[in-house]
């Protein structure tokens, strides 16, 4: 009973997933070959079935299920190779149609060729084993094979999905393998013992039944998939696999041959044939030729793109990233053109702003090249001109035969421009390709075209990186300069003063002492300034000290030629730094002079804190200009002035702890308050 009902309900759901493939699921080349398999299936069932109940007739039935069996490998074949591709016929490779061809032998071996030669069983009702002759030996051996192919394209197939389409019909492939592993178990014993047990036809039944509910299952929940693109890596692997499958193989058929021999000789042989096929295989895997050639092979008939771009860029893009210096990225980008494409040279030219030519930076595997391409020559203007790739071996125009000479004597044969918006940012050279029997196609030269743009945009960033570094240097010293001539200014007005005096007060004794301590006071600063200037990267330390804020005022006033300047106030003794105080001094009368405020009060108190005010009677300012620009950089109403001795004033200021206020009106006058808070009190 076990024996009859696994059989008869593998035919029934075997049937059943038919009918359901053929009406209700979408038609296509994949859905016909499963349909066709699962039908060949289901009637070697049958036939199996019957031989079994009646074993009178085993001739007959058996012949029934070799020919139901002969169908099995072109449907199964071509399900794994067109399962989830569009136009899958049209994209098959010519060593597959050519299996695909050879599969129709199998339908005219069974019609043709006698039962008898296939299989003979003197006590099959008692035993239920198939002795096979020659002829049922190899429609076995090549049916195994074909299933085994079947299997492997599946698998291919399977791995080569993302993640969410694999998940979708991962069902439906392990019932098709299911199906395909419990065949290849089956027919197996054909090749060890020349044997077909039907005693394990329930078990084929059994797994049958298994196989076919999982890939109804997965249709009823619509796991469809459409456009697989094989893994490049997976199919390479597959393919290590295949090489080494077929090692193995060898190896049992060897082994099967050494049943002949000698007892004597065959270990020994055995060992000698395995050792050297094993060393044949490796050597056959590591060859970069071979592996070049497979790469070929496989872009021409199993990929739809030569390269996968995605990865080409990740690892481009990693590539890059690991460069610590700039030579090293310049470097990077050459050795990874040689590697993705074949080639044992490259050279990297670049633009040189400041000479305005093109000039050798970078070299793989080539020494360094001195000759240099003028920015106006023809093979520049050639190269911006159009955004491809400038190959030696076309037909190129005759006025840049100076750069084909150039290419030639360096066995360059391609020239990859970096474009950035039709601006030739530079040029790779590659050459001495090392599989000339390759020819490069537009997919090898959109790859090339693809990495230029990111390596030219990585160069120039380097680029603008520099140039905004040194513009950055050249603010900076500007911005000293600044400071150094307003300073210098300031200074120069002293004497200017000194020297307008000295044609009217110079035989006047006090004048002459005044004088002098101003020349000794000016000298002292232009020192002082020299001495920054030497150390102008380090930040300037405050030399504190007590002292009298009234004094440095009334010295303020007289180094600003304080004619029109009147000082009041009381003594306070505050912790600062006399040069520095004395230069906001300086500063704020000197504004308050050139701004036309005459007569300008200076006065020195306390509160809480100590404070010094100048105030002016000129112009005035807008409350909109001492909001936004009165204390920023090289900002000024003043026709000469430099507008920054607010902002140094406030820096001198904020630096000792205090801060500075202004209080202006249009017309009226400004008065500028320092607040102070290093007072030093004493008791009593």
């Amino acid at each position: 009973m076990f024996e009859f009902y696994l059989p008869l309900i593998a035919i029934l759901l075997s049937l059943s997933l038919v009918i359901y493939l053929l009406l209700r699921q979408r038609s296509g080349l994949a859905i016909l070959a499963l349909a066709g398999a699962l039908l060949a299936c289901a009637c070697s069932e049958l036939f199996d079935l019957l031989a079994v109940t009646h074993p009178e007739d085993l001739i007959i039935f058996k012949r029934g299920a070799i020919v139901a069996e002969s169908w099995q490998p072109i449907g199964f074949l071509l399900f794994a190779l067109s399962f989830g591709r569009d136009r899958a016929f049209q994209r098959l490779s010519w060593p597959s149609r050519l299996l695909l061809a050879l599969s129709l032998a199998f339908p005219v071996f069974a019609l043709v060729a006698p039962a008898s030669r296939f299989f003979y069983s003197p006590d099959f009702a008692e035993e239920k084993i198939l002795f096979l002759g020659n002829l049922g030996f190899v429609f076995y051996i090549a049916l195994m094979g074909y299933l085994v192919s079947a299997l492997f394209h599946l698998e291919r197939t399977l791995v080569a999905l993302p993640r969410a389409e694999r998940v979708q019909i991962k069902l439906e492939v392990v019932g098709v393998g299911t199906i395909l592993a419990m065949l290849v178990v089956y027919y197996s014993q054909a090749l060890l013992y020349r044997t077909i047990d039907m005693n394990l036809f329930p078990v084929r039944s059994l797994l049958l039944s298994i196989g076919v509910v999982m890939i109804g299952w997965s249709r009823l929940r619509g796991g469809i998939v459409g456009g697989v693109r094989v893994s490049r890596d997976m199919a390479s692997r597959s393919l290590v696999l295949l090489a080494v499958s077929i090692y193995l193989v060898g190896l049992a058929l060897v082994g099967e041959g050494m049943n002949y021999m000698d007892g004597a000789m065959q270990r020994a042989l055995f060992v000698s044939i395995a050792v050297l096929l094993g060393l044949a295989v490796v050597l056959v895997i590591l060859s970069e030729k071979l592996r070049g050639k497979v790469k070929v092979f496989l872009h021409k008939h199993f990929y739809r793109q030569k390269y996968d771009y995605r990865k080409e860029w990740r690892r481009f893009t990693r590539h890059l990233s690991s460069a610590r210096t700039v030579e090293k990225l310049q470097e990077g980008i050459l050795s990874f053109y040689s590697e993705t494409f074949a080639y044992g040279a490259a050279a990297l030219y670049l633009r040189d702003d400041e000479v305005g030519c093109y000039r050798f930076v970078a070299g793989h595997q080539i020494s360094p090249l001195f000759r240099q391409f003028e920015k106006n020559s023809s093979f520049i203007a050639f190269l911006a001109g159009r955004d491809w790739i400038f190959n030696v071996a076309d037909n190129n125009p005759p006025d840049i035969a100076d750069a084909l000479d150039f290419c030639r004597e360096n066995e360059f044969n391609l020239a990859v421009p970096l474009l950035f918006e039709k601006s030739l940012e530079g040029i790779i050279f590659l050459g001495r390709t090392l599989h000339p029997w390759e020819r490069l196609s537009y997919e090898d030269f959109d790859l090339m075209k693809m990495l230029a743009w990111q390596a030219t945009s990585t160069l120039l960033s380097l680029k603008l990186s520099a140039q905004l570094s040194t513009a950055r240097e050249m603010a900076a010293i500007g911005k000293v300069s600044a400071f150094v001539v307003h300073d210098l200014k300031n200074l120069a007005s002293n004497l200017s003063m000194v020297a307008d005096n000295a044609r009217e007060y110079l035989d006047d004794p006090e004048f002459q002492q005044d004088m002098i301590e101003t020349l000794e006071g000016t000298t002292s600063r232009m020192k002082a300034l020299i001495a920054r200037l030497k150390n102008v990267t380090e930040q300037k330390a405050l030399n504190l000290v007590e002292a009298d804020l009234l004094q440095i005022a009334i010295e303020g006033v007289r180094l600003a030629g304080g004619e029109q300047v009147t000082v009041s106030g009381e003594p306070v003794s505050v912790l600062l730094d006399l040069r520095e105080i004395e230069k906001v001094v300086h500063n704020l009368v000197l504004n308050g002079i050139e701004a036309g405020g005459a007569p300008i009060k200076v006065e020195v108190g306390r509160d809480e804190t100590a404070w010094l005010r100048v105030s002016d009677h000129g112009s005035g300012m807008t409350e909109e200009f001492i909001r936004q620009r009165l204390f920023q950089p090289f900002q000024t109403t003043k026709p000469k002035g430099f507008g920054i001795g607010l902002y140094q004033c406030r820096n001198i200021v904020e630096a000792h702890g205090g801060r500075i206020e202004v209080e202006s009106r249009v017309g009226e006058g400004t008065t500028f308050t320092v607040w102070f808070d290093k007072v030093v009190r004493r008791e009593g």
